[in-house]
């Protein structure tokens, strides 16, 4: 990626901020598109990293060079910078809570810490999704998702939380050797609560729900619609679910510092 980008910002004879959107798919790099602009993770970077972008910026669209601005390369704060989405879902009664490629953000929130699983867990409870520690985590992912979705249940069922499922992700999760209990859909017919009522009741403390697709009439919206009401963290994709149990299990209880005082800390190290 540096290498990629180091070669664009020349070759389309930019001078200043240059954003890059970059795609990592199937063990290959592809870009998706280069601007000479700004963009919101211009201030991202420049916290993350303790240099003001937005200064150097200016100064070379007025004439100055890189050598006489003498900006450092590859520097590390020793931390990690995680930028979370804030989501409107809930302004909006009956908007259904999946991913897609639309901005659907109403704000970010950044969080740092000396690890990933720290800085994930502190990004997502300032976006108003905390994390739970212990409980009943709910599964039910798609027919492509299954195989994958074993480890991350094991994790969780490693951290003593109990794991209930509809009835496929249940079988797959029976088959690889773990407890689970089964939970019928809303629209499959038997006895006991559906998997709504438990989250409604709030006897879930953890969604994973991979949508096959959207629409009002789809279990899967159900199921994310109650999660959103009864703020129950809805996690919808298998990357993000994986995230978040690794931000369950390791992440630390650090002492709040601020920006400055990181960069501070860092500079009289260095």
């Amino acid at each position: 990626m540096v290498d990629v980008v180091t070669r664009l910002g020349p070759a389309l004879g930019v001078v200043g901020l240059l954003n890059v959107q970059l795609a990592l798919a199937d063990g290959q790099l592809f870009v998706l598109e280069a601007n000479p602009r700004a963009s919101r993770t211009v201030p991202f970077v420049s916290k993350a990293t303790g240099v003001n972008l937005v200064q150097a910026a200016c100064q070379l669209a007025a004439g100055a060079s890189l050598s006489d601005l003498a900006l450092p390369r590859g520097q590390s704060l020793g931390q990690v910078s995680v930028k979370a989405a804030v989501l409107p879902f809930a302004r909006f009664p009956g908007a259904d809570a999946v991913l897609g490629p639309e901005m659907r953000s109403t704000g970010e929130v950044m969080a740092s810490a000396s690890d990933l699983p720290t800085a994930f867990a502190k990004a997502e409870r300032a976006a108003g999704r905390r994390l739970p520690t212990e409980g009943t985590a709910f599964l039910s992912v798609r027919d492509e998702d299954k195989a994958v979705v074993v480890q991350v249940a094991r994790a969780l069922d490693a951290l003593g939380f109990k794991l209930i499922a509809t009835a496929g992700t249940a079988h797959t999760l029976a088959a690889a050797g773990l407890v689970v209990e089964h939970v019928r859909k809303v629209t499959e017919d038997g006895e006991g609560p559906s998997v709504v009522d438990l989250v409604r009741r709030g006897r879930c403390d953890l969604v994973v729900n991979t949508p096959q697709g959207s629409g009002a009439r789809t279990d899967g919206y159900l199921i994310r619609e109650a999660a959103l009401l009864a703020r129950v963290p809805c996690v919808t994709t298998i990357s993000g679910a994986a995230a978040a149990v690794e931000a369950i299990a390791h992440a630390q209880d650090e002492v709040a510092l601020s920006l400055q005082e990181r960069i501070g800390a860092h500079a009289q190290s260095a």
